[in-house]
């Protein structure tokens, strides 16, 4: 019997191993393109640094009110930092999400900003947040080292501030209970589903758009984190207002987005063909916008009302809320969710690759046989 054997081409065995692996040249040629991005981000974060340290010395920060300990802005000036890099970070997340929403929604009709452009901007600011993001850490980590030496050794001053500042829930008293952990999530969660865009040539294209969209996550996280622990917006206020008020436009470009997607196959079809192919069934999506609407509702419901969880300077802090374990069941049931959709694609993958069987053949010929 003569044997056949099967002959790999060089360029084949280049197209396997280019998608089994990472896209480290995409990575590379992205950060590179973030050069300009992140030096922009940075000297506005020395920008921030400057303001913040000008409030202190004058006297007029709403820091200082909750904690006077800091009114030496040199002594503390770590600090200082961490908070500069906290709020570039989530001016940074702002930008990269409405690029993100500008560039897989309804496309603008401007002709300086095709949606090539759009996507590479999006790219590169969301690596610009991650990297801010680590600052903002880093930078805590310094000031929190720096505040045990006073209490402990140097080994364990170290433990204490990694713990307190990188392994979600280890930060144990106040307010940080719950701040700190959500925005550690929203730094973890940050890293696949941002890095996630590297891999589709392992995942394929539907795969990883399925898991970026989740990164819309990220961003909440990062600004329940701002509105609940950042001492600037602690008490009730305008600045505080603004906050809420500037999280109106994502959330309706979020459900432009989501109403008139720039894919066509992702618009919300109860009946016709293709509509079983989408990563989520067809009552998730709209219970999705129906979610979207009812958070722009509550958006202006905050701005109109003024009840927005602020503090007065008047009255005791709340207890934090909601209890730890509330967020870890949320992140249970976020995991799960990311899980189906995984799965769900990966049965409609391996049900497109089943070669059809014979019965299967006839039923989709146009005569039945």
């Amino acid at each position: 019997m003569a044997e056949v054997s099967e002959t790999v081409t060089p360029s084949s065995r280049k197209e396997k191993e280019r998608r089994a692996r990472f896209d480290w040249a995409g990575l590379r040629a992205d950060l590179r393109a973030a050069v300009p991005d992140a030096s922009l981000a940075l000297a506005i974060t020395v920008l921030i640094y400057w303001l913040l340290y000008v409030r202190v010395e004058n006297g007029s920060s709403a820091t200082i009110q909750i904690m006077p300990m800091l009114a030496d802005a040199d002594e503390f000036w770590m600090y200082w930092m961490c908070q500069a890099f906290g709020w570039s970070a989530m001016l940074w997340a702002y930008i990269t999400v409405i690029f993100g929403l500008m560039r897989s929604g309804p496309r603008p009709r401007w002709g300086w900003l095709p949606a090539a452009r759009l996507e590479r901007w999006h790219r590169t600011t969301s690596l610009t947040t991650i990297g801010l993001m680590f600052m903002h850490m880093f930078f805590f980590f310094t000031d929190q080292l720096r505040t045990n030496q006073h209490n402990w050794s140097f080994g364990r001053s170290l433990w204490t501030a990694f713990v307190d500042v990188f392994v979600p829930g280890g930060y144990a008293t106040g307010t940080g209970r719950v701040a700190i952990l959500v925005g550690l999530l929203a730094f973890y969660l940050a890293i696949p589903l941002g890095l996630a865009f590297y891999l589709r040539h392992r995942t394929g294209p539907r795969m990883w758009l399925a898991l970026h969209r989740f990164v819309i996550v990220v961003y909440v996280l990062s600004a329940w984190h701002t509105l609940l622990y950042s001492s600037q917006a602690w008490y009730d206020g305008a600045f505080r207002t603004l906050l809420w008020a500037l999280q109106i436009p994502v959330a309706v470009l979020l459900l432009v987005r989501l109403m008139a997607p720039a894919r066509p196959g992702e618009r919300l079809r109860a009946r016709g063909p293709g509509r079983r192919e989408h990563a989520l069934p067809f009552s998730a999506r709209v219970v999705g916008r129906i979610v979207v609407v009812a958070t722009i509702l509550g958006l202006v419901a905050v701005i109109v009302t003024g009840v927005d969880g602020g503090r007065t300077p008047e009255g005791g802090s709340p207890p934090p809320w909601p209890e730890k374990w509330v967020i870890w069941v949320g992140l249970l049931l976020f995991t799960l969710a990311i899980v189906t959709v995984i799965l769900r694609l990966r049965s409609r993958a391996a049900a497109a690759a089943r070669p059809a069987t014979p019965a299967e053949s006839r039923a989709a010929s146009p005569d039945g046989r």
